[in-house]
């Protein structure tokens, strides 16, 4: 006799293993990932089993940057000096003339130099939570998709909700921070803070002197091994609410700022949410993008900006370079960052003294999230107000 299944005592239909519940998954994971605007930017770092909750790595500090400061140093006099990175980041003639490793026909003990590393460190947390129903609420429901419905919401809210933690650890990470106007701190921001091209082009020197790379690798798909790399490309993210006052931009010379992306992209050369380009920096709407409500200082109703209880609000446009950041996820496998369902359906396996007609079932979903930031000078985070 063929039989269905018995899944809760680990009996499976005598015709072969029951698809339903991994398909009803996939589509969802397949269905969640146009959703995710900072996660095509992550590299993915997976947390081995039984090696604790946290992760660090090893980020080598260039020979010519000011942060390799160390004691190793002699000068072309043989002098012992403060550090021994040369020149450092400097782009004064005087300085670099005066530092090159210049050796004479003696050779000697001359223009040692040493190296800096730093060790930077990311913590995994673990996310979940819960739904319960009973048999009937399927049985009887005029939905008979309803399952199919459930299990979506369950790994698209998971994926949401990933990408909100994300969001908040750059926004938290930024180490290269921008004011709209003449605003010097968020209490300083007012009606005239708003982010002009001319903030956005000094912001554009400020990535190109951290040597922040201008093509980004970003994923493509449900998976984290298909990606493409996209030359030129700073990507800055932005919420709806800065569309407009994006497209009214004008550059030094009165022109539009604002170049949408119909007039320059193709299918496989625009990221998800692209809208356009500004100055280097190509625009990406995201619409979970957060804001700051009433961080700003206080400003008048008339002053015609986006306020919360009299104080201005304070809109992000964030800058990822390429190779800024990793998330950390865990899996026994080390393959892939997934989402762990179990579901539990009513019927006689699931019955206990607390339900025994094994008329309640449930379904869980948990994951684990860290994040670590390599490069936070990569992280550039722009302050606005925004026009009403």
């Amino acid at each position: 006799m063929r039989v269905y299944a018995d899944p809760i005592n680990g009996k499976e239909s005598s015709i072969g293993e029951q698809i339903v519940t991994a398909y009803f998954e996939r589509k969802a994971v397949e269905e969640a990932a146009p959703e995710q605007y900072f996660t095509q930017l992550a590299s993915v770092k997976m947390m081995p089993k039984n090696s604790g909750k946290t992760i660090e790595r090893y980020v080598h500090i260039p020979l010519l940057d000011d942060r390799n400061i160390n004691d190793q140093g002699i000068n072309a006099l043989g002098k012992k000096i403060e550090d021994g990175n040369l020149y450092g980041s400097s782009r004064d003639v005087g300085t670099v003339t005066r530092k090159m490793p210049v050796i004479d026909e003696n050779g000697q003990r001359v223009n040692r130099v040493g190296f800096k590393r730093r060790k930077i460190k990311g913590t995994m947390q673990n996310f979940g939570y819960f739904t319960e129903y009973s048999r009937d609420s399927l049985d009887f429901d005029t939905e008979n998709d309803l399952e199919q419905y459930v299990h979506s919401q369950m790994i698209s809210t998971a994926s949401q909700i990933t990408e909100d933690l994300l969001q908040i650890d750059l926004l938290n990470a930024a180490g290269t921070i921008f004011y709209g106007g003449t605003a010097q701190s968020d209490a300083e921001m007012t009606e005239t803070s708003k982010v002009s091209y001319e903030d956005l082009a000094r912001l554009s020197v400020a990535l190109d002197n951290t040597r922040t790379p201008k093509n980004t690798t970003v994923i493509t798909g449900s998976v984290k091994v298909d990606t493409k790399t996209l030359p030129a490309a700073r990507v800055m993210f932005i919420g709806p609410d800065l569309i407009q006052q994006l497209r009214k931009m004008v550059d030094y010379h009165g022109d539009a700022a604002f170049i949408p992306v119909q007039k320059y992209g193709d299918a496989t050369t625009i990221l998800r949410g692209e809208i356009g380009t500004v100055d280097q920096f190509r625009i990406v709407v995201n619409p979970e993008m957060m804001k700051w409500e009433g961080a700003g200082a206080t400003v008048s109703d008339d002053k015609g900006i986006y306020t919360t209880e009299g104080k201005a609000d304070i809109y992000p446009m964030l800058v990822v370079g390429d190779d800024a950041f990793t998330t950390i996820g865990f899996h026994p496998t080390g393959t892939n960052t997934k989402f762990e369902i179990i579901h539990v359906k009513p019927g006689s396996g699931n019955a206990s003294n607390a339900d025994p007609y094994g008329k309640r079932g449930f379904m869980s979903i948990q994951w684990w999230y860290g994040f670590m930031v390599h490069r936070p000078e990569r992280i550039a985070l722009a302050k606005t107000v925004v026009e009403l």
